[in-house]
């Protein structure tokens, strides 16, 4: 290359580079502005890149506005002067529980991630809260009556402003205000939420400007709902208390309950939305579509106080959790649950099972094992009342040639028959209905197990072992339904019975029928079930070696019959 177009390329390059070098040394050009938060200045399509820094200021964090973040009014205060909102992003919140995203479009929640809950393998990604499918009313939008005003609030881009990156235990508390105003109509909104460390819950103010009338704070549509499921236990949809009293329905359009509200929620098996509003005169809930409902607390107009306070939870189902809230959302998990209602019986039997199912799992980490010394614990339990369920049934098969003797004598003569039965129970001091009784007795324990091993979050993907990894699912290989259909088998054929041969062959069908029942079961149910008939099994062959052989009966009274049916 010729040597002067060599020397015209460096020194082309030396005054590029160097230029702006001279010009800032001699103080002609002024520095650049300080750069913006990424996780809040965002794009235009709401992504945003990762946080690593945190900050301490207030005022150190604004979204979207080109004046100074100090210029955010204080609730109550004229909102005229906020500078508007040019690009629609969104704003990451970050603790050590959640990861939420809220968007400036409406000043609404966009995205709520729960960093301990996983959905299920393969894609084991953090459950989301939010419903994602369609656009719908996002957690925390404010509506009105007034069609301008509505549009206004609900579309308008808010200005965000936030004074943490992540709630950590050095820094447990932060806040995220959004501010927006409508020059057209004059109402001004403002939102400020306050995030907790270790805490699923949001505590939320309200600021209005420029409305007079009663609006509604939407929770969101399916806000809370991960799997709309047909299930075997409780209600999925919504649910509110009004008046201290809790219902638990979806509506098949619309519904409003009026009073005195405590609370309104959405939910599903293992998962809840909930807002708590300090003042609010009703809930209203409203299906949108199959298996689309949502649900939102009317506010009285705001008066002389415009401010008003809620409260936000959206998070598990974890017992301890809701009960720590103290606003009655513990009985969103619903231990009471039994065919089509609550039964006060069972849920007072469920609470004590599920604090031992836990208390045994604190010492033995696997909830396998857990259901299995939980089962056994049961059925030591219920060992007196199963010794006499099983010695009636089998002195029963033991008179039955008498019985039929009796039967066959009176015949003809209904209440003649009824009385010499009554005298052969009393003689060979048999009680027909003893099988029956202690088997009813024991009814409330088993429906409370079922409840707690199907209703609690603390058995969602909770693994035993081998192929069985989540024992909140069914089994995927089938294996522990076909064992509980054969143990089944196995417990009906050594079970007494006074049916004739071909009742029996009838009955024979059940243990096939609730093997195909189990199979939808989850395993955590199987795995119970199959212990339960292993035990009763057992406990069967024992009580027949040592206990109910021929010459106990006797003994306790029942005279064998020459029969060979005896």
């Amino acid at each position: 290359m010729d040597k002067r177009v060599v020397i015209f390329l460096v020194l082309s390059l030396a005054i590029i580079l160097g230029f702006d070098l001279f010009i800032r040394q001699m103080g002609w050009m002024p520095d650049p502005p300080p750069a913006q938060d990424p996780a809040v200045t965002g794009s235009a399509s709401g992504e945003h890149d990762p946080i690593s820094s945190s900050a301490s200021d207030k005022d150190s964090v604004s979204a979207g506005v080109s004046a100074p973040a100090k210029s955010v009014q204080k609730p109550g205060a004229s909102s005229s002067e906020i500078p508007q909102a040019t690009l629609e992003q969104t704003v990451t919140v970050e603790t050590d529980l959640v990861r939420i995203g809220l968007s400036n479009r409406g000043g609404v929640i966009r995205s709520w991630e729960l960093k301990r809950y996983h959905t299920s393998p393969p894609e084991k990604k953090p459950v989301q809260l939010v419903y994602q499918l369609g656009k719908f009313k996002g957690p925390l939008s404010i509506t009105f009556t007034n069609p301008d005003t509505d549009r206004a609030v609900r579309e308008g881009l808010y200005n965000i402003e936030k004074d943490f990156t992540i709630l950590d235990a050095s820094h447990p508390v932060g806040h995220v205000t959004m501010q927006f105003h409508d020059p057209a109509t004059h109402v001004g909104v403002e939102k400020r939420l306050t995030f907790h460390h270790d805490s699923y819950v949001v505590d939320v103010s309200l600021a209005l400007e420029g409305v007079t009338d009663p609006y509604d704070v939407v929770l969101g549509t399916n806000f809370g709902i991960v799997e709309w499921g047909s299930g075997f236990i409780g209600v999925i949809g919504s649910a509110s208390q009004v008046d201290d009293k809790i219902e638990k329905e979806t509506p098949e359009k619309e519904l409003e309950r009026k009073g005195t509200v405590q609370w309104a929620a959405l939910h599903d098996k293992y998962f809840l939305s909930v807002l708590m509003p300090k003042q609010g005169t009703s809930v209203l809930a409203k299906t949108e579509g199959e298996q689309i409902v949502s649900t939102g607390v009317r506010m009285p107009a705001p008066g002389s106080s415009p401010s008003i306070a809620l409260q936000l939870y959206a998070g598990p189902k974890e017992y301890d959790t809701l009960k720590a809230l103290n606003a009655g959302l513990d009985d969103m998990i619903d231990f009471g649950f039994f065919i089509f209602g609550s039964w006060s019986v069972v849920k007072a039997v469920a609470k004590p099972i599920f604090y031992v199912l836990r208390f045994i799992h604190d010492y033995i980490p696997n909830y396998g094992i857990t259901i299995i010394l939980l089962t056994m614990a049961i059925k030591i339990l219920f060992v007196p009342l199963q010794y006499k369920s099983y010695k009636s049934m089998k002195m029963m098969r033991f008179i039955q040639p008498k019985i039929k003797e009796v039967q066959e004598k009176y015949k003809g003569d209904r209440d003649r028959l009824n009385k010499e039965l009554m005298k052969l129970y009393r003689e060979q001091k048999v009680n027909p209905l003893g099988g029956f009784l202690p088997m009813f007795l024991q009814m409330p324990v088993f429906v409370a197990l079922f409840n707690v091993l199907y209703t609690t979050i603390d058995l969602r993907q909770a693994p035993f072992m081998l192929w069985v990894t989540d024992l909140s699912v069914q089994d995927p290989f089938y294996v522990l339904p076909i064992i509980m259909g054969a143990t089944m088998f196995i417990q009906q054929k050594i079970t007494p019975t006074t049916m004739d041969p071909a009742q029996a062959k009838i009955m024979l069908v059940l243990p096939v029928a609730m093997t195909f029942l189990f199979v939808n079961f989850p395993a955590g149910l199987v795995l119970y079930w199959v212990t339960n008939n292993i035990l009763t099994i057992s406990q069967q062959v024992l009580t027949d070696r040592f206990f109910l052989h021929d010459k106990a009966l006797i003994a306790a009274g029942a005279q064998q019959s020459s029969s060979p049916n005896a």
